[in-house]
C-alpha cells in the first residue's frame, strides 16, 4: 500500500494567522516528502477559510520548490470552473516547474453554494457533464492543435502552451457513485473515493462499484484505486479527544455546505447542529472514532489492512479538519514512524 497525503491551507476562525497556516501546511508536505508519500494532493474551493484552495496549481507549484521527490495531484479540480485551455496550460505548467511531477485530478464539484457563485444556473448533480467533456479535451490540447465543439465549449483550433514534461500525465477521478466509476474505468484513469464518515461498509461498495465498472467496460482496468480517510493517530487520551473535537466542528460546517442550512460569513460557514446532518455523515463520537482513521499507532494499522484487505492500492491521509497544527505534526509523524514501516 502506498500513501498520500491530501492538506488544506485551513483557518477556522479570524483570530488564526495566515503566515502560520500557510508555513505549517508547507512543514507537513515537507515531512511526507521525507518520509516517501507518494503525492501530495491539493483541492480547488472558492470562497471559503476552510479550504484555503481557488487555484491548487498554485499551492503545488509553491510546494513543488521546497519539495524534493514528492508529485503533486491537484484533487481535484471542478472542470466546470475552468475553460479547457486554461486549465491545459496550467497543469502543463506546474509539469514543467515540478520536473515532470503532475498528477492530474479532476472532478464534478461538491457544494452548491459554490456552483451559485461559480457557475450561476449549474446544479452540482449535473456538473459531471463538464468533467467528461473536459478531460478529453485538455489531453488533446496536451497533445497539440485542436478545435473543439462540445456541449460546454466551443473554440477554433489551439493547443496547451506550455506542454506537460511527461509524455502521459497521470489522469485521476473523483469517484463515489457508479457514473464516475464507470467513466474512470472506461477512459482508464486511476480512481480516489472519499466515504466521508460512513462506515467501511461504505469503502466495500465502492469496490464493489468498481468491480462492476471493471466487468463491464474493461476487465484489464488496473489504474490505482485510492481511497480517503480524515486521520488522526494519538498516543493520548488528550490528543485523542482534541481530534474528536475538531473533526466534530468541522462536520459542522460542512454540514452548512452540503446541505445549505446556514451563513457563510466573511468566509466562515456557520456550524449547524449535528443532530440536523443526514445522509452522507456520521457525528456521533463512537461511529466517527470507528469509521474514520483515527486511533493509536497499532488501531490505525489494523484498520489499514481492512482496506489493503479489498483491494485499496493507495491512502489518502486527509490531515485537514481543524486540529491545532501541534498535534497535526505529532499525528503525521506517529504515521510516519509507527504506521507505514507496517506497509513497506
Amino acid at each position: 500500500m502506498k500513501f498520500h497525503l491530501a492538506i488544506n491551507l485551513e483557518r477556522m476562525s479570524a483570530s488564526e494567522d495566515m503566515a502560520a497556516i500557510a508555513k505549517h501546511t508547507l512543514e507537513m508536505v515537507q515531512m511526507a516528502d521525507k518520509a516517501g508519500f507518494e503525492i501530495v494532493w491539493a483541492a480547488e474551493h472558492h470562497a471559503l477559510e476552510m479550504t484555503i484552495a481557488p487555484n491548487p496549481f498554485q499551492l503545488l507549484t509553491w510546494w513543488a520548490q521546497h519539495t524534493d521527490r514528492i508529485r503533486l495531484g491537484c484533487g481535484v479540480v471542478n472542470a466546470a470552473y475552468w475553460h479547457p485551455i486554461n486549465l491545459a496550460g496550467e497543469a502543463a505548467m506546474l509539469d514543467l516547474i515540478s520536473g515532470g511531477r503532475l498528477e492530474f485530478g479532476i472532478g464534478s464539484g461538491a457544494y452548491q453554494r459554490e456552483f451559485d457563485r461559480m457557475k450561476p444556473g449549474l446544479a452540482q448533480q449535473d456538473s459531471w457533464r463538464f468533467m467528461q467533456e473536459a478531460l478529453p479535451v485538455v489531453q488533446k490540447l496536451w497533445a497539440g492543435d485542436y478545435a473543439h465543439e462540445g456541449e460546454n465549449w466551443s473554440f477554433p483550433t489551439a493547443t496547451s502552451c506550455p506542454k506537460p514534461v511527461q509524455a502521459e500525465v497521470p489522469v485521476w477521478v473523483a469517484a463515489r457513485s457508479p457514473i464516475t466509476f464507470d467513466y474512470a474505468v472506461k477512459t482508464n484513469s486511476h480512481i480516489m473515493s472519499w466515504p466521508l464518515t460512513m462506515p467501511f461498509a461504505e469503502a466495500e461498495k465502492y469496490r464493489s462499484q468498481l468491480d462492476e465498472a471493471k466487468a463491464t467496460h474493461n476487465p484489464d482496468f488496473s489504474k490505482t484505486f485510492a481511497m480517503m480517510r480524515h486521520t488522526a493517530v494519538y498516543d493520548n487520551a488528550a490528543d485523542g479527544q482534541a481530534a474528536m473535537d475538531a473533526i466534530r466542528g468541522v462536520l459542522g460546517q460542512f454540514g452548512n455546505l452540503m446541505m445549505k442550512k446556514g451563513d457563510v460569513v466573511n468566509g466562515f460557514p456557520d456550524p449547524v447542529p449535528l443532530e440536523s446532518l443526514e445522509g452522507n455523515v456520521r457525528v456521533d463520537p463512537t461511529s466517527l472514532e470507528q469509521n474514520l482513521m483515527f486511533g493509536s499507532p497499532d488501531t490505525v494499522v489494523g484498520k489499514l489492512r481492512q482496506y489493503d484487505g479489498i483491494g485499496v492500492d493507495a491512502f489518502i491521509y486527509y490531515a485537514s479538519m481543524g486540529l491545532d497544527m501541534d498535534r497535526q505534526k505529532r499525528s503525521l509523524q506517529l504515521f510516519i514512524d509507527n504506521v507505514m514501516p507496517e506497509f513497506a
